[in-house]
């Protein structure tokens, strides 16, 4: 049996600084971050279809600190989507993007392959600590673009 968990967040922000959120390296390290520690995560990913990337942080006594994936789909602004591999398990993340209006965007998250409730639990808990530290980053850029224009 294979589980999806199905997501919707929305932000006060551009799709463009949502996007740039989703797709940079150095922002994603700032929030995908280890969920037990909140250190960021390492990673070298690129949205470019056929990339495979990693992200990594301190491994536990359960886990070996490693999420191996692929970029699959990237139709910039709109759709990413890419491999999760971690902890013996694969998964494929899919982001939609889309215009919310009134200054806000809705950010659709899906993941599928999740193989039982557990696994869709914990992936829930993940993602819903994660996009509420995106959240945090485009306010931030929110925040520092106004006051760059003082």
């Amino acid at each position: 049996m294979s589980l999806t968990l199905s997501m919707d967040f929305q932000y006060a922000t551009t799709i463009e600084k949502l996007w740039s959120a989703l797709t940079d390296s150095g922002k994603l390290g700032k929030w995908v971050a280890n969920i037990h520690t909140g250190d960021a995560m390492e990673n070298n990913f690129k949205p470019e279809v056929g990339h495979q990337f990693q992200f990594r942080t301190q491994p536990t006594e359960y886990w070996d600190g490693i999420i191996d994936g692929e970029v699959l789909t990237v139709d910039a602004c709109n759709k990413l989507s890419y491999t999760w591999n971690s902890g013996g398990m694969k998964h494929t993340v899919t982001w939609t993007l889309q215009e919310a209006g009134d200054g806000k965007v809705n950010l659709h998250l899906e993941q599928a392959g999740i193989t039982n409730e557990q696994a869709l639990h914990g992936a829930k808990y993940g993602w819903s600590k994660w996009c509420g530290e995106l959240e945090k980053i485009v306010a931030l850029e929110a925040t520092d673009m106004s006051l760059g224009s003082i």
